[in-house]
């Protein structure tokens, strides 16, 4: 997380510009008490904001304290402060828990662009001075995690001995809910895997890494084995193995057949790549394998290109908070991932192919 604990020179100036035009429908002395709240010390966003967004995306006191790592009873108590000290009604009972006002949910929506601004100004602060981040949270799903960001946490450790580096295995959805949270600063997801978040919301923004090709994947024994290559029409009528549907990667296999005018036939569902390997493995069907993806060994199972008009492909971006792109660290960080996945693909085509 970046939490900085030095003022930056004019930052109080600009957020309150920021806050007072947002939130325009209230008073002037409202608009001061949600700058003194906003900003804690004049030189960090104080954590009470933080915690009223996090619950305003979770809807509840026990998802938002799993995210922030308060318990339940902290978060409780920190927004019951905030409301004090602004002066406002940011909950109201609903149920057995609580909901946001139409006052906390302006309060949420006015401080995107105050969020934005004060990562924009870390920052600069960062690269301007010669501070020393102490920790820097990474998220991504499982692929992403073992090949992109180990390597990526193990190489900050030797070019940033200093800084404490974590990584969480997380799907899209969480992963941004943990960049709200700040348990999190960086998180790798396949774009197309949240549909919560587009790509137009205010508080991320997104950078592309790379597009990752699904090759197919087809027991050693089958009579297309020969081949480097083979089209989806080929291999229509093979009993497929994908996941079930209303997942990202089901999408994604849908989408390809539909692209070609066929209707696959789906004999099994799995969820992890090493179980897609193993039932082709056992002679049960074919699949689909992003390239990023390793075969780990599986004796039984040859690994083709897809060619043809239908190339399915994954986009895989990094998305951090807004006004965060610039962070020197993030940027090395973003340069490692690129690296690492140029060189992961292209050992893919040499190893499997």
């Amino acid at each position: 997380m970046l939490r900085v604990n030095h003022g930056v020179a004019g930052a109080s100036g600009v957020v309150e510009d920021l806050v007072v035009m947002r939130l325009g429908t209230h008073e002037l002395q409202q608009k001061r008490k949600i700058l003194k709240i906003t900003m804690q010390n004049k030189c960090m966003i104080d954590p009470r904001l933080i915690t009223l967004r996090v619950f305003a995306r979770c809807g509840t006191i026990g998802a938002t304290a799993e995210l922030t790592g308060y318990s339940p009873s902290a978060v409780s108590a920190q927004l019951r402060e905030l409301q004090r000290v602004l002066g406002m009604q940011l909950l109201a009972k609903d149920g057995r828990g609580v909901r946001l006002t139409a006052t906390g949910r302006l309060l949420v929506a006015g401080s995107d662009p105050l969020i934005a601004q004060w990562e924009s100004l870390r920052a600069s602060a960062m690269e301007a001075g010669d501070q020393v981040q102490p920790h820097f949270g990474l998220g991504g799903f499982s692929s992403a995690a073992a090949h992109l960001l180990a390597p990526l946490a193990a190489a900050l450790r030797t070019t940033r001995p200093l800084l404490e580096v974590q990584v969480l295995e997380a799907d899209p959805a969480r992963c941004f809910d943990l960049l709200v949270a700040e348990r999190i600063d960086l998180a790798v997801i396949v774009a197309m895997q949240s549909e919560s978040y587009g790509e137009d919301d205010p508080r991320f923004e997104q950078r592309v890494l790379l597009d990752d090709p699904l090759d197919v994947i087809i027991p050693r024994d089958h009579p297309l084995a020969s081949r480097e290559t083979a089209t989806l029409e080929e291999l229509a009528s093979e009993p497929w193995i994908t996941e079930a549907a209303g997942s990202t990667y089901h999408s994604l296999f849908t989408a390809a057949f539909t692209a070609v005018g066929v209707t696959p036939r789906i004999a099994h569902e799995a969820i992890e790549w090493e179980t897609h390997i193993a039932f082709v493995g056992a002679g049960l069907g074919v699949g689909l394998l992003p390239r990023l993806a390793p075969l780990h060994g599986a004796e039984n199972v040859v690994r083709l290109r897809i060619t043809g008009t239908a190339k399915p492909t994954r986009r895989i971006v990094a998305a951090v908070r807004r006004g965060s792109i610039a962070s020197p660290l993030i940027q090395e960080s973003l340069g490692i991932l690129q690296a690492n996945a140029n060189r992961i693909l292209t050992a893919r085509l040499e190893e499997d192919l």
